[in-house]
């Protein structure tokens, strides 16, 4: 049974800094291509960042670009999202996604992912 499971959310103030997690188990974590996905309040839910399966890739959310970082650990079955000067509208529910297919490029939407974890939730205070 695959798991994915979200970590490090939580309260902080804008211009503040985050890292999640995202254990992930029952795949083969290498194969595959992680995305960070994120819903705000009474918003859709929106692409954040995705990573190739061997990490030497990645594409990012205009919003949070040379704000946000997204790398992995295959050894460990981890992708992370680190997430520095925080602003207001960066709240929301946080969660990771598998897919096999890289597409080099462009967003990710919800049809594409395999996988998906229950997320955690990033609240910024202004």
């Amino acid at each position: 049974q695959v798991q994915l499971v979200e970590s490090g959310g939580g309260l902080v103030q804008a211009g503040g800094s985050l890292r999640l997690s995202c254990a992930a188990s029952g795949l083969t974590f290498s194969r595959y291509v992680m995305v960070w996905f994120r819903q705000a309040p009474g918003k859709e839910r929106e692409f954040v960042q995705s990573i190739k399966w061997s990490g030497d890739s990645t594409y990012y959310a205009d919003s949070v670009m040379g704000r946000f970082t997204i790398s992995r650990d295959n050894a460990k079955n981890t992708v992370y999202l680190q997430m520095n000067s925080l602003k207001p509208e960066d709240t929301g529910v946080y969660y990771c996604a598998a897919t096999t297919y890289w597409y080099d490029g462009r967003r990710y939407g919800g049809t594409d992912m395999d996988y998906w974890g229950k997320g955690t939730l990033v609240t910024v205070s202004s």
